[in-house]
């Protein structure tokens, strides 16, 4: 089945956008343009790509289609890359999941090495950015999974260490007679979501099995700080991101020497891998700076 490119072109800035009239605006035509080219490609493929609202949504196949979208502008800028011809001066568009540490971490210095992508991140915990990649969604992944995915090339990126910390005040309230089994069921812990397991895992560890703390959920790596800085609860923070407080005791350990590492690989769909090589060439660079 063939497919309009400048439909995929409205779809992707539709949904990029968030509405028909930005969208208009963006390529250079009217709204009433980007109305037809929606609905051709809806007629053409036999679905709804759009859900029409403020701002407007993609369904299932949109967004499918939309990705697809973006990897023909990365194919095509690789393709003039590697023919040595003049580029056009739009930059192509690169989704891909990465977990909230890394991004808080070292994620950034490798984005800043790449030219001519704009990058389309999705925030998921590193057990659980694997699965954008298998449903096609992402065309790369940070990911804790240490095999490849079918379909994709796996590069190894080194460990991200992570240390359990809290406030010394709040160590002295919560833990005056040491981290037990007992004070750590009743000191609040702080949790980036539902699917973060990194606080239970160095419990399990460190302590014993089957202890659930009382936890704040904090989506945010800077908040996570923040909220040990605060003593609402303690936490496990990335090293690289509290090593000043450590060394200035604002934070301190809650066990010494109990660091948990968490390896990390970089995941990269076969199809996608040579159009991407600018890519992961400064992943694997930031990684190798930043993580064990």
């Amino acid at each position: 089945m063939h497919i309009d490119p400048n439909h995929l072109a409205a779809l992707s800035a539709v949904l990029r956008l968030g509405s028909f009239d930005l969208a208009a605006h963006a390529l250079h035509v009217t709204p009433s343009a980007i109305s037809q080219r929606i609905k051709a490609l809806e007629e053409r493929i036999g679905a709804s790509v759009v859900h029409r609202g403020q701002p407007c949504e993609a369904t299932p196949i949109g967004a499918r289609l939309a990705k697809h979208a973006e990897d023909i502008g990365l194919l095509h800028g690789a393709l003039m890359r590697d023919l040595g011809l003049e580029r056009d001066q739009t930059p192509s568009r690169l989704r891909i999941a990465v977990n909230a540490d890394s991004l808080a971490t070292w994620f950034v210095t490798a984005m800043a090495d790449v030219d001519g992508i704009l990058f389309d991140l999705v925030l998921d915990d590193q057990d659980h950015s694997a699965e954008w990649l298998r449903r096609g969604e992402v065309s790369a992944a940070v990911t804790a999974l240490q095999s490849p995915i079918v379909g994709c090339d796996m590069h190894a990126l080194g460990a991200l260490p992570y240390i359990a910390t809290a406030h010394p005040d709040f160590i002295k309230r919560w833990f005056a007679d040491g981290v037990t089994a007992q004070s750590i069921r009743r000191a609040p812990c702080l949790t980036f979501n539902q699917k973060d397991q990194l606080q239970r895992r160095w419990i399990e560890h460190n302590i014993g099995e089957g202890l659930v703390p009382p936890e704040h959920y904090l989506p945010s790596s800077q908040a996570f700080v923040d909220a040990a800085l605060s003593g609402v609860g303690w936490g496990m923070n990335p090293a690289l991101l509290v090593i000043g407080h450590l060394e200035h005791g604002t934070l301190q350990p809650l066990i010494p020497d109990s660091t948990l590492s968490v390896p990390l690989s970089w995941q990269v769909s076969r199809v996608m891998a040579p159009a991407l090589a600018p890519v992961t060439k400064a992943v694997l660079k930031s990684a190798r700076q930043y993580l064990n």
